[in-house]
């Protein structure tokens, strides 16, 4: 397996990671030991980065990821997801006490003290404008809940605004041979920053 450093966290990363959307068991029915077989193959392969939110399975892929990673806390990293669990257009869901609550949900789920990456889910456009939710996510940094924080984006738009902010280290957002925007202004955007 191939490392390399998550953005300029300092933390390293395999090249392939796995996306936990799917076992959690939103798109039908799952097997808890498969998915736990797939975690721990995933693992014995040198993969040590694995991608959740709180909204698959309502919780249940944070769960089989801290079985799984259960003693190796150390060694794997998780980035978790928030603020699909309530109205994405409400600025209120970005409150401090709305995202700690969130935050620690996810930290019970996932049994860690703190989450790697944490990233904002797809918020609207307007909750990133007006980027009160940095200045919480800032505060959660400061209290150790969690590492570092990111954004999942849409967007190309969306993902410039991010970049206004420094602490921002990780952004998501689709990109494959069908959807090639992101290489037009936002990916060497982010590689300066």
């Amino acid at each position: 397996m191939n490392y390399r450093e998550l953005g300029n966290t300092g933390i390293m990363i395999s090249e392939v990671s796995f996306g936990t959307w799917a076992i959690g068991g939103s798109w039908g029915r799952t097997s808890d030991s498969e998915a736990l077989k797939s975690l721990e193959y995933a693992i014995d392969q040198g993969v040590n980065f694995f991608d959740t939110a709180d909204v698959y399975g309502d919780g249940h892929s944070e769960e089989l990821l801290a079985k799984a990673t259960k003693g190796k806390e150390d060694q794997i990293y998780i980035a978790t997801k928030f603020c699909r669990q309530g109205d994405i257009f409400d600025p209120k869901n970005y409150s401090y006490k709305k995202v700690s609550a969130y935050c620690e949900d996810s930290l019970r789920r996932l049994n860690r003290e703190a989450i790697d990456l944490y990233q904002i889910h797809c918020p609207a456009t307007e909750i990133l404008k007006d980027g009160s939710v940095f200045d919480v996510l800032d505060r959660l940094k400061k209290e150790g809940k969690i590492r570092h924080y990111g954004v999942s984006v849409e967007t190309v738009e969306e993902g410039l605004l991010c970049l206004q902010h420094p602490n921002v280290k990780s952004l998501q957002i689709i990109f494959n041979m069908f959807r090639q925007k992101p290489l037009e202004n936002l990916i060497p955007e982010a590689y300066q920053k």
